[in-house]
This record gives structure tokens, C-alpha cells and sequence, in this order.
């Protein structure tokens, strides 16, 4: 019988950033008893590179807006896959879930009325994010960690989990190792939280921390729960590409949001070049009328370095394609022009962005209050994820709940920037609810020790074979670096079917890796242990990116570039059948409710 130290919980949440937190808080208020795991250590998560803000309808700044417009716009940016109930939840509970936020603490910009202050970001038809100059999710982070420590919350930190644990069809808890010192640690539980953010480390360029490594993704689906969306990787379009000391690093989107523009190598504002259809009446077609919008002018229309995500990543990789890229492979974002408007530009930006103004003189010697950054898509977030119940966030396996990036339906094809920190709020608190009121009308769930000790020697397996085999680190350079160029945010079916060919080839390479030394402090072996995961989504992502044979939101096929209406009508569904294999389902959209359908109508 493997050794393991037994840890029992009415909860256990797995994932410690904004969603989590939320979760263990909410799970400890319904009387739970609650256990909090951390991949790494607590007031680390992944959580803090949120900068911009929190996405709600306040109506401080504009009163114009509503629930309704943030459903509307929430809908439209997702281009109609959304679970249209955790969209309307979300642009309702929203503002209260923020003005809990401020009573347990937070430090939110003002008004000069002294009311929480909100900032224009991509897609949002008003001003709609409450922030933190720009460092809002470091602020989140460090609130909701003082509230829940003085919460009855067991926090067990640098712990990974490996397995989640079964009694027939029902979760009984997980299995995982201290990080630390590498002993196995066996969690029984009435009801299991995911928490454990995206899988961006699956592709090369990443705004993703080290953490996200698609962990909560493969526990479900090897759980047997189903996924859905996963086709959807968003890139963030405004990742440093230079210098190499900050690639990959986020530039927020309160950057453009605060009158940034977007500039090829000829100096043109190329994003007003090809503005959507369905966006043509809310975006200026002027450089005057766009600048009035980011300082405030109701009258005005957003300028088009405010479009989605998706729309702008595109157009930035178009400009590189046909030559007028910068000499690195991007383009330019440049907010020191504002100097042309603003006699006292300097202090402006170092008020409203001083997150950035720090960090990259610091690390790259950039002063953004005098020169343009060089920018690119980096991955940034994946829209798909477990699907969930809209009201409870439980999963297809009863006692399994997810919120946040491993959880879908809010987002759709494509996710607002700022929707993301309001969306670990409404339904961390939500799953966290949920799986307590679970958890009370259970009885113990009996834990399979023969299911527990198989795992820990599947996990020790790395040791045991042949000394001078090939190490985990360059199947995880190769698994990256194909991602990155075949499944990345341009795709076509012959690329993907390649991916999938490589998929199997890496993924025998990762079970013969080998590590060496014992399990203290051992990072080899615990990138032998992710391994499995990243491949795991890795396949997830392509299988469901070459089902979906058309352009829409996060997923671009180049060689099905328009969007076809019949693939508006389901999701893509990934189940692991029966012998292990992957299925690859569409589940119909559900009809939405009527009065939802003329909210949208009224705000197109």
C-alpha cells in the first residue's frame, strides 16, 4: 500500500487564484468544512496578471449602461455560443459581487464624486471597468486572500494534484504530492471545486504563468467529464514581442483603453482598415472622434483599437504577414502620442498605468511616456473549458464543480477583456455555494485505496525507467513549439491533422521520460507529471479546432475564413469514451429565452 497523508473535507477547491478564493469563501459561509489547494503559494495565482479591471454594469461613469447592454455586448462578443443563462447571472451579479469586493476591502479608483471609478476596454459598448490603476487583479488577489484567511479554510500549499478520486459516478475526493518534499497527500471530499485557470504553457508564447498547464481541464475530462469550447484560445493581441527580456509579457488593455493606438512600421493606424459589420455603428471611423470616446465624450463612438480581442489580434497578424509588421514581428502601441493632446501627458500615464510605466523600464528600459512598445498576440486564455450547469457550475459528474477559465459557457467564442476578473467572482462564489449544499446532502464517499495506490505508482513511473532516456523538458519544448505553429491563431486542416499525428508521437515520448535524483524538490519530475495533462488539452484543442470548419470569435481556419451561420447552432462537446478514446460531439445550443432575445435586438 503507497504512503500518503489523508486530508478530509465537506469541499475541496483546487485552484487558489480569484474563482478559488471566491469558492473556499463562499463554501466556509454555507458551513462547509473547506480545504484550499495551491499549486504554488498563496497570493501567487496567475489572478494578479488581470490588470485592467472588472467588468461591471455600475453606471458610474456612464448611466447609460445596464445589465442588459453588458449582457448584450457579452452575447455579441462571444458571437452567440455562449451559455446564455452564466451570461445573463454574470452581467447581474456582477456590480454586487464588486461592491463586495470594495466592503471586504478593495482599493478601487474614484470618481471625483468619490464613486468606484470604471475605464473603457475592447467590446464594452460603455466605460465598464471598475480597476486599480492597472494592477486591478493583484488587488483582488490580496483581498480576497485577507478575507479568507480568517475563514475556516485548510490551505495546503505547493501542492499538485495528480488524479481526482471516484466512488462510482460520484467524486470522492483527489489525489496529489507536496511539491516541496514530494509526498502524496490523499484529499477525501463530499464535493470537488475546480479552480486552476487556463492552459496557455501548451503553446510557446504565453502570457500564462508557469501554473497553467491545463491541470483542471485533463482531471475532468480523465474524470469523465465533458468539455466544451475548446477550440477557442484567445490571443491576446498585445503581448510584448521586444525586447526578449519581457516577451510575451501582457501590455492591458487599459493602455488602448486610455487613448493607446496601434501603428504599423509605416506609422498608419491600420486598425481602422477593416472594421466588422456588426460593429460598424459603434466604432469611430475618425481619429478625432476615437480619441473624444477614450477621454470621456459620450457622443463619441470607441475607436477601433477597442474592437474584441480576437478581431484585433487578426488585424495585427495581417499587417506582419504583408510586410508592414515592426522588425520583431509585431506591430506598435504607442501611448506617448497623447502628448499631441495632453500638455501634461507624462503624469497622466504614469497615474493611470503605472504598473506598466514600472515594469517595463525596469525590464526593458522602455519609458512608454516617450516611445511605442513592439506588440503581438501572445496566448492569453482559453474560452473552453468543463461544461457546467449556468446556475450551479456543477459538471456531468455529480460533485465535481468548475469556475473560471476551466469552466465554460460564459464566454463563448471569444471573451471580453474585463468579463474575465467578474466571471471568478459571480460563479466562484456560485460553485462555491453550490458544492456546499451538495456536499451537506451526502454521505462520505467511500475512497478506492486500490485507485488511490494505482495512481501514486503511475505517477512514480518517471524514476523507474532507464537512466538516460530523453528528460521531460524538450518533449515540453517540441509539444510548445508545435502548437504554437500548427494549432496557434492561424489554423488550417492540413496543419491540424499534422498536430494531431504529432500529438500521438509526443505523447509516447512523455511516457518514457525519465527523471533522476528522489522527490524533493524536483522540478523535472513534476514537468514529467504536467506533461501528460498538456497533452492531453493539447489534443482537446486540435480535435475540436478541426471539427469546426469555419472563422468565429478565438478560432480562425484559414481555410474556411468566413463564418458559417449552421455552425452558430451547437457547441463542440470532448468526452473520453469508454476506451480511452476522445469523442467529438456537437450538442445543440439550447432555445434562449425571449425577453433575452430582445435585449440583444434593442442593443444591436
Amino acid at each position: 500500500m503507497a504512503e500518503y497523508q489523508r486530508h478530509e473535507h465537506d469541499v475541496l477547491v483546487i485552484g487558489a487564484g480569484g474563482a478559488g478564493l471566491r469558492a473556499a469563501i463562499e463554501s466556509a459561509h454555507g458551513g462547509a468544512s473547506v480545504g484550499l489547494i495551491c499549486k504554488s503559494l498563496l497570493g501567487k495565482a496567475h489572478t494578479v496578471m488581470a490588470e485592467g479591471g472588472v467588468a461591471a454594469a455600475l453606471a458610474n461613469v456612464d448611466d447609460r449602461d445596464n445589465w442588459r447592454v453588458h449582457f448584450a455586448d457579452t452575447m455579441r462578443g462571444g458571437q452567440y455560443l455562449n451559455n446564455w443563462r452564466m451570461a445573463e447571472l454574470h452581467a447581474k451579479e456582477a456590480p454586487d459581487r464588486v461592491r463586495e469586493l470594495e466592503a471586504w476591502g478593495t482599493v478601487f479608483d474614484r470618481t471625483p464624486d468619490g464613486r468606484i471609478l470604471q475605464r473603457n476596454f475592447g467590446g464594452h459598448k460603455y466605460p465598464r471597468l471598475a480597476h486599480v490603476g492597472d494592477r486591478t487583479g493583484l488587488e483582488m488577489i490580496r483581498t480576497l486572500q485577507d478575507y479568507a484567511v480568517y475563514q475556516p479554510i485548510d490551505v495546503h500549499m505547493e501542492c499538485t494534484i495528480v488524479s481526482l478520486l471516484k466512488d462510482g459516478n460520484r467524486i470522492s475526493g483527489a489525489l496529489g504530492y507536496d511539491r516541496e518534499r514530494g509526498r502524496f497527500k490523499l484529499f477525501a471530499a463530499k464535493a470537488v471545486v475546480l479552480a486552476t485557470g487556463g492552459i496557455g504553457r501548451a503553446f510557446s508564447v504565453t502570457s500564462n504563468s508557469w501554473e497553467y498547464t491545463g491541470d483542471g481541464h485533463a482531471l475532468a475530462y480523465n474524470a469523465g467529464a465533458a468539455l466544451q469550447d475548446m477550440e477557442f484560445v484567445q490571443f491576446h493581441p498585445t503581448g510584448m514581442v521586444w525586447p526578449p527580456s519581457v516577451k510575451g509579457i501582457l501590455v492591458t488593455e487599459g493602455v488602448r483603453g486610455e487613448g493607446g493606438i496601434l501603428v504599423n512600421r509605416e506609422g498608419r493606424r491600420f486598425m481602422f482598415d477593416d472594421i466588422p459589420e456588426n460593429y460598424r455603428s459603434q466604432t469611430a471611423d475618425n481619429e478625432e472622434e476615437g480619441w473624444r470616446y477614450t477621454q470621456g465624450d459620450k457622443n463619441a463612438r470607441r475607436p477601433p483599437e477597442l474592437l474584441t480581442r480576437d478581431h484585433v489580434a487578426r488585424a495585427i497578424v495581417r499587417e506582419v504577414r504583408e510586410g508592414r509588421g515592426s522588425p520583431h514581428g509585431g506591430v506598435y502601441l504607442d501611448i506617448s502620442w497623447i502628448k499631441t493632446k495632453l500638455p501634461n501627458a507624462e503624469e497622466v500615464i504614469k497615474k493611470k498605468l503605472p504598473s506598466m510605466y514600472h515594469q517595463f523600464k525596469q525590464l526593458a528600459d522602455i519609458d512608454i511616456t516617450r516611445e511605442p512598445m513592439e506588440v503581438g498576440p501572445t496566448t492569453h486564455y482559453v474560452m473552453g473549458g468543463v461544461r457546467v450547469d449556468g446556475d450551479t457550475q456543477m459538471s456531468s459528474v455529480p460533485g465535481l464543480f468548475a469556475a473560471g477559465e476551466v469552466g465554460a459557457g460564459l464566454h463563448g467564442a471569444n471573451r471580453l477583456g474585463g468579463n474575465s476578473l467578474s466571471d471568478l467572482l459571480v460563479f466562484g462564489m456560485r460553485a462555491g455555494k453550490y458544492a456546499a449544499e451538495f456536499a451537506a446532502r451526502q454521505s462520505s464517499a467511500r475512497i478506492d485505496t486500490q485507485q488511490a495506490d494505482d495512481i501514486v505508482r503511475g505517477a512514480l513511473e518517471p524514476f523507474n525507467r532507464q537512466a538516460g532516456a530523453e528528460g521531460p523538458y524538450q518533449v515540453e519544448h517540441d509539444l510548445q513549439t508545435m502548437m504554437q505553429e500548427l494549432v496557434g491563431i492561424v489554423r488550417r486542416e492540413d496543419e491540424i491533422r499534422r498536430a494531431i499525428d504529432a500529438l500521438k508521437t509526443l505523447r509516447e515520448r512523455a511516457g518514457k521520460v525519465s527523471v533522476t535524483g528522489n522527490r524533493e524538490y524536483n522540478p523535472g519530475w513534476h514537468t514529467a507529471l504536467d506533461l501528460q495533462n498538456l497533452i492531453t488539452v493539447s489534443e482537446i484543442v486540435a480535435r475540436a479546432a478541426l471539427e469546426r470548419k469555419e472563422s468565429r470569435g478565438g478560432h480562425f481556419r484559414d481555410d474556411f475564413p468566413d463564418k458559417d451561420p449552421n455552425y452558430g447552432k451547437f457547441n463542440i462537446v470532448i468526452r473520453r469514451g469508454p476506451g480511452g478514446e476522445m469523442q467529438v460531439m456537437r450538442e445543440p445550443l439550447p432555445e434562449m429565452r425571449e425577453d433575452l432575445k430582445r435585449i440583444i435586438e434593442e442593443n444591436k
